[in-house]
């Protein structure tokens, strides 16, 4: 089904972005979400519910969790069971919550800037400190890379608990490759350390790269990890707020 893309005026619609901006003639460039209309089974679905006309407390009905499920299994060849699923609001709340969960005030948690700001944010507020294992920018190949040799050396830290991925990465642009995810796997497994993973971007693919879930690794390497995700990013519904914490 195709339909004619549609960027309607988001001014004065309380806008984060758009009524953000100081002036009319600043051009707001900072925050991802698009400025296309969203598709339309969406826009027609929320229709429908709002013809309802009541809006008490809603559960996430089963269907939710199968379509999340027959997504990520028939898109991205990652399987996963409705059971692995937490439903939540945000993928930053749900970061936050997990660093919550897996630690204690004064434990380390390694970031590969530059990352998302809110990665830090999440980190100190916590009680927790950050540690950068920073990307190397390889200029030949005009992109970042992991520096596994630096990564090694910080995921062996007796207060490292939690190594926040960001699968692609924002905002470096990487969609990591299979390989360099099942390096990280692998140290992290060394050093008995959990990989959360931010899988928001997963959808924004270009050309011939291919994401891979880090969920989606085999047991031995994906076991214990968690993928924060939500279909704000590729459909434009960030503000719908619907997100996923998968649980391997």
């Amino acid at each position: 089904m195709s339909y004619k893309l549609s960027a309607p005026s988001r001014r004065h619609t309380n806008s984060y972005k758009w009524d953000s901006a100081p002036t009319a003639d600043v051009i707001p460039l900072w925050v991802a979400d698009m400025d296309f209309e969203t598709y339309p089974a969406i826009t027609e679905a929320l229709q429908r519910r709002v013809a309802h006309g009541i809006f008490g407390y809603t559960r996430v009905p089963d269907a939710y969790y199968e379509a999340v499920c027959r997504w990520f299994a028939s898109r991205h060849q990652w399987h996963f069971t409705p059971s692995d699923i937490i439903y939540t609001s945000g993928v930053v709340p749900a970061i936050s919550a997990v660093i919550k969960a897996l630690t204690l005030p004064g434990d380390q948690v390694i970031v590969q800037g530059p990352v998302y700001n809110c990665f830090y944010s999440s980190i100190r507020n916590n009680g927790c400190e950050t540690v950068s294992n920073a990307l190397i920018y390889n200029k030949e190949k005009l992109r970042y890379e992991i520096d596994f040799d630096d990564l090694d050396k910080k995921l062996s830290h007796e207060r490292a608990r939690i190594l926040l991925l960001c699968n692609p990465h924002n905002p470096g642009g990487r969609v990591w490759t299979r390989s360099e995810l099942t390096r990280v796997a692998e140290l992290c497994h060394k050093h008995g350390i959990r990989v959360v993973s931010d899988e928001i971007h997963c959808e924004l693919t270009l050309h011939d790269y291919s994401y891979t879930p880090f969920g989606s690794l085999p047991d031995g390497l994906s076991y214990g990890s968690i993928t924060c995700c939500s279909p704000s990013k590729a459909f434009n519904i960030a503000g719908l707020q619907i997100a996923n914490i998968v649980c391997r």
